[in-house]
């Protein structure tokens, strides 16, 4: 192990062991390098790699704290990794929320209050009839936050920042803007909040995935992935509207959710959902 590496291997016990607390400061530099055996330069490199990361705060001329430690800040750093995934993978990131989503907006039907979800369909309502993409990214990552803390899981809400930052909703937004494919979205946005409304905890979780679904889908066919056209339900040789032509989808990953048989279980296609949209 490089001696860098120990430094931080040793700074992390001290934490998880309850040694160092959220808000603890730590020792000064010469003691807490003798106390763990460490060069001072070592202890340095320890103390930067672990700001970086948000695990420790360095404030000049205080010292050197411990963060709080919260879900959000912990996981900015892999946000910011994250938003440099390449377009191939893109759909992985969006096969994970597909996971993940609608789990939390199943959960959030139970927890949103009246006053949570009128801000949330007044933002839908803020968007006017041709909204440039930067709008349409802003409203999806406010409308999509407002549900993911309203599931009251403060790590499942990190997480889902972390996978579906402003780059990648800006990516989906483009292909949905040149397929046409605005208003299909928007409405599964209604979809999804008229079941938080009715507080139908199953038609919330089933239209979010129907929603990110579609995403990913859309995602697959943009970037051309290799493999026969196939229709949302995977039925080879056959393209997104039904017909043989243009535009084919290309085949989810194994184990991708069917489109078709999510729409089937809550009632029916829904108007202006047979492409679906983002996420």
């Amino acid at each position: 192990m490089a001696v860098t590496d120990e430094a931080i291997e040793k700074i992390k016990n001290m934490i998880v062991s309850g040694v160092l607390r959220p808000g603890d400061r730590l020792p000064k530099e010469s003691e807490l390098a003798a106390e763990l055996g460490l060069s001072r330069n070592s202890l340095r490199e320890a103390v930067r790699a672990l700001s970086l990361i948000r695990i420790l705060d360095v404030r000049q001329g205080d010292g050197t704290y411990v963060t709080s430690l919260d879900p959000h800040l912990l996981l900015e750093a892999v946000g910011f990794v994250a938003d440099f995934h390449r377009d191939e993978t893109a759909p992985e990131f969006l096969a994970v929320r597909r996971i993940l989503e609608p789990a939390a907006t199943a959960m959030a039907a139970t927890r949103l209050d009246e006053r949570q979800l009128d801000a949330l369909e007044a933002r839908l309502d803020a968007l006017g009839d041709a909204p440039p993409v930067e709008e349409l990214v802003a409203c999806d990552l406010e409308f999509h936050r407002g549900i993911a803390q309203g599931s009251g899981n403060p790590v499942l809400c990190s997480l889902l920042d972390v996978l579906s930052g402003p780059a990648a909703r800006t990516r989906i937004w483009r292909v949905v803007l040149q397929e046409g494919a605005v208003a299909r979205t928007l409405h599964e946005h209604r979809a999804i909040l008229g079941a938080l409304r009715d507080r139908d905890a199953e038609a919330a979780r089933s239209w979010a995935t129907v929603h990110i679904a579609s995403a990913e889908q859309r995602l697959r066919r943009a970037l051309r992935c290799d493999g026969a056209p196939v229709r949302f339900d995977g039925a080879p040789g056959v393209f997104a509207h039904g017909e043989r032509g243009s535009h084919p989808f290309t085949p989810p990953c194994k184990g991708a959710a069917s489109v078709t048989a999510v729409r089937r279980k809550v009632g029916g296609s829904g108007e202006g959902t047979s492409e679906g949209g983002t996420g």
